[in-house]
């Protein structure tokens, strides 16, 4: 009993440590809700959020409570959803809007606006230093590229050709349906199936995205008159951007053996 309840501190603690980004982020919006669209002393909160998000990185690099491996992994991810989020904004597209102004932005986009999605890529390479986990009978790269790329694709050319998402979900579920997740609690090793974690991280984030559109950080055209929680539906999104921070967290911070071993690098 005692073992299981240490076990659970130890979980926790480490879960908390790995999303410590993502929430002092939405600590941040919650905090920052009264300012509005009001210009303080020349910046606006959006950009206010910005200096808050780059302030947390330097001090995660200079207490070494990320990597600098871990970093170069968030900032490629807030450059593909930057990309991704000019183009969804855009008001020919309008898939959601932001609606407060800010000083640093792209076109319609503030430029803290990639960096929520880069918490994403914080706490996948957090917990894996942190649990020290590993894989087992993970799917070979190219494969898992393969369904990351066409996701991203998805999330833009759905506008243009069939949404073909159905064929994402099913793909992913073929390929992951056997891999296993390792990671060590007090001193013992668990194993989980990938595929419920994944769906468990999207629902997560899904109940994030309504605390983001509830302060306002970005508003759905639905959510203009009248805040509603984000429809179910959005899950599926979450769950194919997670594919894709993922990809890109396991081939940049670990290798994968020939039999589908994968094991965290070294890092500096």
């Amino acid at each position: 009993m005692i073992d299981f309840i240490k076990s659970g501190f130890e979980f926790t603690y480490k879960a908390a440590s790995a999303a410590l980004f993502g929430i002092l982020l939405l600590l941040a919006f919650a905090l920052t809700a009264s300012m509005g669209s009001e210009l303080l002393y020349g910046f606006y909160r959006y950009d206010y959020l910005l200096f808050f998000a780059l302030m947390i990185q330097v001090v995660l690099l200079y207490t070494k409570l990320e990597s600098w491996a871990e970093a170069k992994v968030i900032a490629l991810f807030h450059l593909m959803a930057m990309v991704m989020e000019i183009f969804l904004t855009h008001p020919a597209i309008g898939s959601w809007h932001y609606p407060q102004p800010a000083i640093f932005k792209i076109l319609t986009v503030p430029l803290f606006a990639g960096i929520m999605y880069s918490a994403v890529g914080s706490f996948f390479a957090g917990s894996l230093r942190l649990y020290q986990e590993s894989f087992e009978r993970l799917p070979s790269f190219a494969n898992m590229l393969a369904l990351a790329v066409l996701s991203y694709i998805n999330f833009m050319s759905k506008f243009f050709i069939p949404d073909y998402r159905m064929i994402l979900f099913a793909w992913s579920v073929v390929i992951f349906w056997k891999t296993k997740i390792r990671f060590q609690l007090n001193r013992h090793t668990f194993q989980l199936p990938m595929l419920p974690v994944l769906l468990l991280l999207a629902f997560i984030i899904w109940v994030a995205e309504n605390i983001s559109t509830f302060y306002q950080i970005w508003l759905y055209p639905s959510q203009i008159e009248q805040w509603h929680m984000v429809g179910w539906g959005k899950l599926g999104s979450w769950y194919l951007l997670l594919l894709l921070s993922l990809v890109l967290v396991l081939k940049i911070l670990g290798q994968r053996q020939l039999d589908g071993a994968w094991h965290l690098k070294e890092q500096d």
